[in-house]
């Protein structure tokens, strides 16, 4: 979602990086571009302004201009301020009643049901009993919707067609939960299109009866500062405990995920980030701040690792890496691992430097290119996925006809596996890759050119030791 803003920063912060001091000058200039970024995404205006005048004070600041790298100084100054504008920690659900009610809220095409039934499967995974009620009774097919998510995660959904009254449904589900041994209600609520009277007073009544811990409010991401309104109207109607964003997989602009803690005062709880019931993320406001200035988000990484790869494996494909012997077999594992924890794309903008690795790599990270990826190394022979050097020219026009793809597309795959097994080889053994883009690291093109004079040199200079023997 941030991809724009993430560019424009990174730009940004290559310019001021290369300089030795910093000027009141320079800054302003700086501070400049950085308002025409977050403006471009969407950020408010009166949120920008106040943004940057507070930025650029503590740019100005002794520290900064004196500081041995001011510009890295600069850097930190943006992302501390990105994290006091989204919320300077992070905000857990408060779940300490024998049995928590959360009210789901928001409007339609939000992705409140989907998001719901997210929300089910990661209490289930935590090993806590969930149960999930059907309280829209208004959008047509919205029960069934809800039933059939419950069921692909094996989640009890409780609904009762008989009746339009909401808060009798969810007062039978309550009970119901409490005589099940449920440790979590969760209470899909209707949306509208908009926010009218009668929408409010039924939240109203369902919050007076089971008196929910938690108030989350779905909020689509890519609705811009729509959303932050919507947001406002129903915190004033209920009180939100929190919010959810969803759709930050998409391509909005994203100012609405970064001012909504700024003009609602209530913590955003939760991103969505894909279809899958897998795809939700708890917010943290460093970790995102880190996003958008293009350095990764490690421990969320690290967070996805911990949820879908086993440690033994782990540390057996470590060693591998840092002996360079990681093999096709091994990749084609890591193509599924991959997948539970989100695609390329997604581990990829949580890795420092990520995104200009992914340039650098020159592949496409969507769904399809991985498909024939796995596709080209499916039709490889073991031997062949062991020791990706004995392929030649006969055996990849075979695994081309095999994978219903060009030779030239093989030629890449293998050209691209020993880039990124080297690079890789080194990121595990400590050293720092040779990324381009990054502010403070070499680019690998400059380093070859740099070996190449010396060799130059070496040479003119054996050729001058000649010349001066013979004579």
């Amino acid at each position: 979602m941030f991809e724009n803003l993430t560019d424009s920063l990174q730009s940004t912060f290559r310019n001021i990086t290369g300089r030795g001091t910093l000027t009141g000058k320079n800054i302003t200039d700086a501070m400049e571009e950085v308002r025409v970024a977050l403006l471009g995404a969407d950020v408010s205006y009166g949120i920008v302004e106040e943004f940057i005048k507070e930025a650029t004070v503590e740019c100005l600041g002794e520290d900064v201009t004196k500081s041995i790298k001011p510009g890295q100084q600069v850097i930190k100054v943006v992302n501390d301020h990105l994290i006091k504008l989204m919320g300077q920690e992070d905000a857990p659900l408060v779940l300490d009643q024998p049995l928590s009610v959360i009210m789901m809220v928001g409007l339609h095409g939000a992705g409140k049901t989907t998001t719901t039934a997210k929300l089910a499967y990661h209490f289930k995974e935590q090993k806590k009993k969930v149960l999930v009620a059907a309280c829209d009774v208004y959008r047509p097919a919205a029960i069934d919707q809800l039933e059939a998510l419950g069921r692909d995660i094996d989640v009890p959904v409780f609904s009762d067609r008989s009746t339009p009254d909401v808060v009798q449904i969810a007062d039978a589900a309550y009970q119901l939960a409490k005589s099940q041994g449920a440790k979590v209600l969760i209470l899909d609520m209707a949306g509208r299109l908009q926010i009218d009277t009668d929408m409010v007073q039924e939240l109203v009544r369902v919050k007076a009866r089971l008196n929910p811990q938690e108030i989350l409010l779905t909020a689509d991401s890519a609705l811009g500062q729509e959303a932050v309104s919507v947001a406002s109207h129903f915190n004033d109607a209920l009180d939100l405990t929190g919010i959810v964003l969803t759709k930050m997989d998409g391509d909005a602009r994203g100012g609405a995920a970064l001012a909504m803690r700024k003009v609602t005062g209530k913590p955003i709880k939760f991103i969505t980030t894909g279809e899958k019931p897998q795809d939700l993320e708890r917010f943290r406001p460093d970790g995102m701040a880190s996003r958008i200035l293009g350095m990764g988000d490690v421990v969320q990484l690290v967070e996805e690792a911990e949820k879908h790869m086993d440690e033994n494996e782990a540390k057996r494909l470590e060693e591998k890496m840092k002996r360079e012997t990681f093999d096709l077999n091994d990749f084609l594992g890591q193509i599924n691992q991959m997948r539970k924890m989100g695609g390329f794309a997604k581990i990829l903008n949580l890795i420092p430097g990520g995104r200009a690795l992914k340039d650098q790599i020159g592949m496409a990270m969507d769904d399809k290119q991985i498909n024939r990826v796995e596709g080209m190394i499916m039709s490889m022979t073991r031997e062949e996925r062991e020791q990706p050097k004995i392929i030649n020219l006969s055996r990849r026009t075979r695994i081309a006809k095999g994978a219903g793809l060009k030779v030239d597309d093989v030629n890449q795959l293998l050209k691209r596996f020993e880039m990124a097994r080297t690079m890789v080889g080194g990121l595990a053994r400590g050293e720092t890759p040779n990324i381009p883009g990054m502010p403070g690291m070499k680019a690998t093109k400059a380093k070859v050119a740099s070996k190449e004079e010396k060799k130059k040199k070496r040479k003119l200079a054996k050729k001058a030791q000649k010349r001066g023997r013979k004579k």
